[in-house]
C-alpha cells in the first residue's frame, strides 16, 4: 500500500492547475497541510491576515479536510511525515529570499531521512531564473524582459485532480483559533462587500473581467471612477488562481490591443519576481546605490496624514481611504499616493511600503517593493526622477467627473466638479454653499505642491552627484 503524501500548501491556496497536489494525487492518498510560519522574518500584515483566513476556509471545504499547524515548518514538516507515515512531500515554490533559503534547508533534511521531495512552479508563467538576456544575466528593464518572456512556449493550465485523502489526518489547529481577522475594532467588517476570496471568488471575478472589463481596458484601465480593472492580485497573490489560467482564458479570445495590454500587466508581475530573485535586498535597499544620498526627511505628521487620508489633496486622500475601507487601491491612484509620500513630503519609500504590506489584500513582497521603488526612482526601470506627479492634474486626467473623490471623500462631494481636485483654488462663497469649511470639514493642503516638487528635485541632485 502507497504511503501518503503531504501537500504543503503555501501561496497556491487552490485545486486546479496545481502541481504540487497532482503529484501527490498521482501517488496515492493526500494530507493537505497548511502551515502558519512564525519563524518568517516578515509576518503577515493585518489585511493579508483577513484574506488569508476566508481563503483557508474555502481551500478546506474543496478540499474535503486541510491540517493546520502553527510554527516553523522546518520542524513541525519532518513530525507530521513521521505522524502520518508520509512518503513524500510536494509544493510548490516561493520565491522571497528568506522562503527560498528555508525550503533548500527543508528538502535536505525530509531527503536525508528518506523522504521523497517535490517541488514545483505554480506561482509564475516564467521562472526568475528561466528568463535571461543574451550575455545570461537577468534583466534589468521591463519591456524587453516581457518581450523574451512572452515568447516563451506556453504551458497549458490543467484541471483539478482527482485525489483521496488519507484515512487518517495528523492532529491540527482550529483555523479560528488563529484569530486571523481584526476583532477589536474590526475593520475589515465590510469587506466582504467587496471581495470573494477562494478558488471560486477568484475565477468568477477572471469572468467578470472577460465578460465586461477587458473591452477598452487598455484607454480605461488608469480610470478610478470607473469598474476597468480585473482586481485579481490578491486572488493572484494567494494562488486562487494560477497566471497560466488566465494567460489561457485571455490568449482563448480574439488578439486584440486590449488583451495584450492586460497580459502585459501580468506580465509586470513576473518581472517584479525576477528582479526579486536576482536582486534580493530589493524590499529593504534602494536597487540604485546612489539614491542612499537622497535627504529624506522625518515628518511624522505628515506620513501620519498621509496614512489617514488627510493630505488635503483630494485624489490622494480618496486613494488612501479607500485602502483603509477596501484593503485595495486602484493602481494609477497608487502610484500617485506613493509619489506624494516620497516626492512631494520626500519620507521614504519603504515607509510607504510598510504600510501598503499592512493595509493591501495583495500585499506582495516582489510587486510592493518594485512598484515603490519604480515610484521612487530608485529601482529598475524607475519612473525618471523629474516625474513628480500632480495631483491636481492627474484628478482632472483620470477623474474627470470627480466621482471617485466624491465616494471616498464624501465631505466633498457637493462641490462642484471644476474644483472638486482642488478645493483649496474654490472662492469661499462655492466652498460655503457645499458645505466645506477648509481646516475644519477638510483639511488644507500639508504642502504646496510647487514648492515640493522643487524640493524633490533638489534633492535629486544629490543623487546625480553620488551616481
Amino acid at each position: 500500500m502507497t504511503s501518503p503524501s503531504l501537500v504543503w500548501f503555501r501561496q497556491d491556496l487552490r485545486l486546479a492547475d496545481n502541481p504540487a497536489l497532482r503529484a501527490a494525487a498521482a501517488r496515492g492518498p493526500v494530507i493537505p497541510v497548511y502551515i502558519l510560519d512564525t519563524a518568517r522574518t516578515r509576518p503577515l500584515g493585518g489585511a493579508s491576515k483577513w484574506w488569508l483566513h476566508h481563503s483557508l476556509r474555502s481551500l478546506e471545504n474543496s478540499l474535503g479536510g486541510l491540517v493546520y499547524r502553527r510554527g516553523d515548518p522546518a520542524g513541525l514538516l519532518p513530525e507530521l511525515c513521521a505522524a502520518a507515515n508520509a512518503g513524500a512531500v510536494f509544493w510548490n515554490r516561493c520565491y522571497e529570499p528568506d522562503a527560498a533559503v528555508r525550503d533548500r534547508e527543508i528538502k535536505a533534511v525530509l531527503e536525508n531521512a528518506g523522504i521523497t521531495v517535490g517541488s514545483f512552479n505554480g506561482g509564475l508563467l516564467n521562472e526568475p531564473w528561466e528568463v535571461r538576456t543574451k550575455t545570461g544575466g537577468p534583466y534589468r528593464i521591463y519591456t524587453p524582459y516581457w518581450r523574451a518572456a512572452e515568447g516563451r512556449p506556453a504551458a497549458d493550465p490543467v484541471p483539478a485532480p482527482e485525489f483521496r485523502l488519507a484515512d487518517h489526518l495528523p492532529a491540527g489547529d482550529r483555523l479560528d483559533g488563529w484569530a486571523l481577522g481584526p476583532t477589536k475594532p474590526d475593520w475589515a467588517a465590510g469587506w466582504t462587500d467587496f471581495w470573494s476570496p477562494g478558488e471560486a471568488g477568484a475565477q468568477a471575478s477572471l469572468n467578470d473581467f472577460i465578460e465586461t472589463g477587458l473591452d477598452g481596458y487598455g484607454e480605461l484601465r488608469d480610470r478610478p471612477d470607473l469598474e476597468t480593472t480585473s482586481r485579481l492580485s490578491p486572488h493572484l497573490h494567494f494562488g486562487e488562481i494560477s497566471p497560466r489560467r488566465v494567460r489561457a482564458a485571455v490568449r482563448a479570445l480574439p488578439d486584440t490591443a486590449d488583451a495584450r495590454k492586460f497580459l502585459a500587466e501580468v506580465g509586470w508581475r513576473e518581472f517584479a519576481y525576477h528582479l526579486l530573485y536576482h536582486f534580493p535586498t530589493l524590499p529593504d535597499e534602494n536597487w540604485k546605490p546612489a539614491f542612499d544620498a537622497f535627504p529624506w526627511t522625518e515628518d511624522e505628521g505628515a506620513l501620519r496624514a498621509w496614512r489617514e487620508g488627510r493630505t488635503g489633496y483630494p485624489l490622494v486622500d480618496a486613494g488612501m481611504r479607500e485602502l483603509w475601507q477596501t484593503g485595495y487601491m486602484h493602481n494609477r491612484v497608487r502610484m500617485i499616493a506613493a509619489s506624494f509620500l516620497t516626492k512631494h513630503l520626500r519620507i521614504h519609500w519603504k515607509r510607504g511600503e510598510e504600510w501598503f504590506w499592512d493595509t493591501l489584500v495583495d500585499a506582495d513582497a516582489a510587486n510592493n517593493a518594485a512598484g515603490w521603488q519604480w515610484v521612487a526612482g530608485s529601482g529598475a526601470d524607475a519612473a525618471p526622477y523629474f516625474r513628480i506627479f500632480n495631483p491636481i492634474t492627474q484628478g482632472r486626467k483620470f477623474d474627470p467627473d470627480g466621482d471617485y473623490v466624491r465616494r471616498w471623500c464624501p465631505e466633498l462631494a457637493g462641490l462642484e466638479t471644476r474644483f472638486i481636485h482642488a478645493p483649496f483654488e474654490a472662492p469661499p462663497a462655492v466652498l460655503a454653499a457645499a458645505g466645506i469649511t477648509l481646516g475644519g470639514t477638510y483639511p488644507h493642503p500639508i504642502v504646496d505642491h510647487g514648492a515640493a516638487r522643487a524640493a524633490a528635485l533638489a534633492g535629486y541632485e544629490a543623487v546625480k552627484a553620488a551616481g
